[in-house]
């Protein structure tokens, strides 16, 4: 009998993308970032510019990758003859993720990747309340 430790990853469906909902919740969080910093920091002049340039920014960073990817999705996949099905969140956060020459649980990249952008969004909600509390006693 052998003391040797198996892996069960070996059996794992192993992707290279993420699941569509994972793009829609990191989409969700940048439009959750735009529009705290208009609703809590557009009470002062001059803030309209940079708040414009920050919103533009972040339009053309969704709307660009939204844009080809329904290209891809419209023109791409009767080429390649694809045939898989659409595959549930539940059995794509149980397979593994190769990324950048590394295999990820499914799940760990996930966070990996909405972590950053959820950090930012409250983030920023929770410095704009705060604001809105502290500078009328300031003032």
């Amino acid at each position: 009998m052998s003391n040797e430790v198996i892996s069960s990853s070996h059996n794992r469906v192993h992707r290279d993308q993420f699941h569509p909902l994972i793009y829609r919740v990191a989409g969700g969080l940048a439009v959750w970032f735009a529009l705290s910093a208009w609703i809590l920091f557009d009470h002062q002049g001059d803030i309209e510019l940079p708040l414009t340039f920050i919103s533009v920014l972040l339009l053309m960073a969704l709307g660009i990758p939204w844009i080809l990817w329904r290209q891809w999705h419209k023109y791409g996949r009767s080429e390649q003859g694809d045939g898989r099905g659409a595959v549930s969140l539940h059995d794509w956060g149980n397979g593994d993720m190769d990324v950048w020459g590394a295999r990820l649980h499914s799940a760990d990249a996930a966070i990996n990747m909405l972590l950053p952008l959820a950090a930012v969004s409250f983030g920023l909600t929770a410095i704009g309340i705060v604001l809105l509390f502290v500078e009328p006693a300031v003032t």
